[in-house]
């Protein structure tokens, strides 16, 4: 779920969460109660009908916030797939990459072990590969695109990452992106998981190879072989639904460094907050990933 508005619209709207905004100016209240709201579903993508999360925008400053709370989730939920078999492809691929990502930024957790919340993440991802690509090519598909809306609720109910923390570091950026260039998240998220991945798997060369056998079938020769070609199929996988995986292919011209930096200090709350659970990303690491992204 995301709102759109005005600073003093967010303020208020602020009121009925348990939230700190420093862009909307809002003091942190205690949240006891929120509007009640059902959903009927026209994209799988952001999860909204199983998700605790939503997203504040300020068209104003150009920034963008998250805020999660149980009472996000709505009382019910309608999903036929046939009311999403008139989107663009393009929104289609969109949708992919997000609902992919939900369970990624769930996934690449140090030190946190869970089996069956493996099994769980690594199934969904599986049968988003495959799905994914056929409801690109064909919206009619009912089964592909009822596969895609089943997994855009698990990917994002907390159920693929329970037992563990969150890290959704690759959604800070995208927010930043997608404030200032009024871009669709899922392209921004395509465009910036490949440096992502490139600037931390080495710091758990482990569960990248862990991703890519599980997920992706790859016997590399060792560990490292198998995490970097995990990181290609998926930025591969990303291409063949025609996603950016790159700043340049978002179609905003290649940056200046400065607004590389004013990207990684939105993304770090002005460098105040550190990202990532593999390596702790300050902004000058962050700086570097928008770098990276900017010329891959």
């Amino acid at each position: 779920m995301e709102v759109r508005g005005e600073r003093k619209s967010c303020e208020t709207f602020a009121t009925n969460f348990f939230c700190e905004i420093p862009f909307i100016r809002a003091q942190k209240v205690p949240l006891t109660r929120s509007l009640p709201m059902g959903c009927v579903l026209t994209i799988a993508a952001a999860g909204s009908e199983m998700s605790s999360s939503s997203v504040l925008t300020n068209e104003e400053t150009g920034e963008k916030s998250g805020i999660t709370t149980v009472f996000n989730r709505p009382k019910f939920a309608i999903m036929n797939p046939e009311l999403t078999f008139t989107l663009p492809p393009y929104q289609i691929a969109c949708g992919v990459v997000d609902i992919m990502m939900h369970t990624l930024e769930r996934y690449f957790i140090p030190n946190q072990k869970n089996q069956m919340t493996d099994e769980i993440a690594d199934g969904l991802l599986r049968v988003m590969i495959e799905n994914g690509i056929k409801g690109f090519k064909n919206p009619e598909d009912y089964d592909a695109m009822s596969e895609i809306m089943w997994c855009g609720s698990l990917s994002h109910n907390d159920l693929t990452g329970l037992g563990r923390e969150k890290d959704f570091c690759v959604h800070k950026f995208g927010h930043a992106l997608g404030a200032k260039y009024d871009l669709a998240h899922g392209a921004t998220l395509s465009a910036m998981w490949g440096s992502w991945a490139e600037y931390v798997y080495r710091y758990d060369v482990d569960r990248f190879c862990h991703y890519g056998q599980k997920v992706w079938g790859i016997q590399g020769k060792d560990a490292v072989e198998t995490a970097r070609e995990a990181i290609r199929k998926t930025v591969d996988y990303f291409r063949s639904l025609e996603m950016p995986v790159n700043l340049k292919e978002l179609e905003i011209g290649t940056l200046s460094d400065d607004t590389l930096m004013e990207l990684a200090m939105n993304a770090t709350k002005g460098g105040t907050v550190k990202l990532s659970k593999i390596k702790e990303l300050d902004v000058n690491d962050v700086y570097q990933i928008f770098q990276s992204a900017n010329g891959r």
